[in-house]
């Protein structure tokens, strides 16, 4: 397959860009980046931030472990100015591995613990933390919660790949049930629990995660669920906007809400077995299975709905959205574009170029409509050295408020200290999206039944990690 970054310069990837017609644009001169970022009643000191990133190395019981608290002491020390805590289960039946951090009581002092580590160490590398702003992602994982799956409605396509035995990969049977309405509200108020657990730790906000097909993103898309959770728009909305009307009732606007959304959840795709290139799952027309896209042509992005969902929490209160899309256990290459597929994907079906501008062109519609609302931007990671100069160039545009990037910090933790002190980034310390920390995330043949995830190439603890999540591969197969 081919390689697609081979650029020895910024020019050679702007001649790219330009030859695919894209409108990704580069600044060398570092100055928007530097500016602060007011967020609500916050102000972030620079515009460089951190996506939640989960490394998997959490206990069984839902605590940070000593892998977790050195991956956040990392951010911490790292200069980033908004550090968007990782993915935490609400409920222990709604975590997406056994090692996945879970808010409740008993972890509650732990998460402090981990939250305080950061803040200290990020004082002790600037002098203050008064401009540091971190949050914590609350999750469900749904369909793809790894005791069991909650599905929101019956999908024609995901049903056949959602496995009820994931050892037999038995797929979802004809009569599974899907989550019912009672059940989803009772969670909501599992997520009121959970905000005012996070508010009383010390978080600065909290996240309502809205993406990647998890359960409140499958919420999103439920245009065939019956009852009231599905169908139109506002029923497919009620869940957030209860829990954000109870967070409201229960804390008032002690606690900044924000979310991570997704602007486009795209179609599944497989592997072609002859070309091993991802290519779309057969699907029928119209296509009302997904959020953000076009029914009669899935392949497209529609921003209506999404746009309206912006609307209706800035209206809500929400002070930060984050823009993402796709699914990282259906259409990765959407969501994260790569240069090397994660060990159970395909190859990639364009060139990572159309998946950074298409990640752009969303954000930058929403930022441009709702030029008063912090938007955080994601896609950046690919563009390796360079990918500093596109986040100046966007904010500089007043397309995004804030670039952040995920798998890009689990490689090179202090990209932003570097960038903002030499306006240039190390081309031997960046993620060069080749799947490793995937395929960590993906080996779970080990007593704990998670293997923690991280970058095998630019950080060497996770080097015998790997090695040993691929031996007992061996041994298995």
């Amino acid at each position: 397959m081919p390689k697609y970054f081979t650029y020895k310069s910024i020019e050679d990837l702007r001649e790219d860009i330009a030859k695919l017609g894209l409108s990704i644009r580069l600044e060398t001169e570092i100055k928007a980046l530097r500016e602060p970022v007011k967020i609500g009643n916050f102000v972030a000191g620079n515009a460089l931030g951190i996506h939640p990133m989960e490394g998997c190395d959490g206990t069984l019981d839902g605590k940070p472990d000593e892998l977790t608290y050195r991956r956040w002491i990392r951010f911490g020390q790292g200069g980033c100015k908004m550090i968007w805590g990782e993915a935490t289960a609400v409920l222990d039946e709604g975590r997406a591995n056994s090692r996945q951090l879970l808010i409740n009581d008993a972890n509650a002092k732990d998460l402090e613990d981990i939250l305080t580590k950061t803040r200290q160490a990020h004082r002790e590398e600037y002098g203050t933390d008064d401009d540091l702003v971190i949050g914590l992602q609350l999750t469900h994982s749904g369909r793809f919660s790894y005791k069991k799956p909650f599905i929101a409605f019956r999908h024609p396509l995901l049903d056949k790949t959602t496995f009820i035995d994931k050892k037999t990969k038995t797929p979802i049977p004809d009569d599974y049930p899907v989550v019912s309405d009672d059940y989803l509200l009772k969670l909501e108020d599992a997520y009121v629990d959970a905000a005012k657990l996070t508010y009383n730790i010390g978080f600065d906000f909290i996240d309502i995660k809205q993406c990647h097909t998890y359960l409140l993103s499958e919420l999103l898309a439920a245009k065939t669920r019956e009852g009231k959770y599905g169908g139109i728009f506002e029923n497919r909305t009620r869940f957030v906007r209860n829990v954000i009307g109870k967070i409201k009732n229960e804390l008032g606007d002690k606690l900044m809400l924000a979310t991570r959304i997704n602007v486009y959840d795209g179609l599944p795709y497989r592997k072609d077995e002859e070309s091993g290139i991802g290519v779309p799952r057969p699907y029928p027309i119209p296509y009302p299975y997904a959020f953000g896209v076009n029914e009669t042509d899935p392949l497209q992005v529609d921003l209506e709905e999404p746009m309206m969902l912006v609307k209706l929490l800035r209206n809500l209160g929400v002070k930060m959205v984050n823009i993402s899309m796709g699914s990282p256990y259906f259409n990765p290459h959407i969501i994260r574009p790569f240069e090397r597929p994660p060990i159970d994907g395909y190859e990639s079906p364009e060139h990572p170029l159309i998946g950074v501008d298409r990640h752009f062109r969303a954000t930058s519609e929403i930022q441009r409509a709702f030029p008063g609302l912090v938007i955080v931007g994601t896609g950046y990671t690919w563009l390796q050295h360079y990918l500093l100069y596109a986040a100046e160039a966007n904010v500089r545009d007043k397309k995004v408020s804030i670039a952040a990037v995920g798998r890009g910090a689990i490689a090179y933790p202090d990209y932003a200290k570097d960038g903002l002190t030499v306006g240039k980034l190390d081309p031997k310390k960046v993620c060069l999206t080749v799947g490793f920390c995937t395929a960590l995330m993906r080996a779970k043949n080990n007593e704990l039944g998670q293997f923690p995830t991280g970058c095998v190439p630019r950080d060497k603890i996770y080097v015998p990690i790997y090695g040993e999540s691929k031996r007992g591969v061996k041994r298995d197969a």
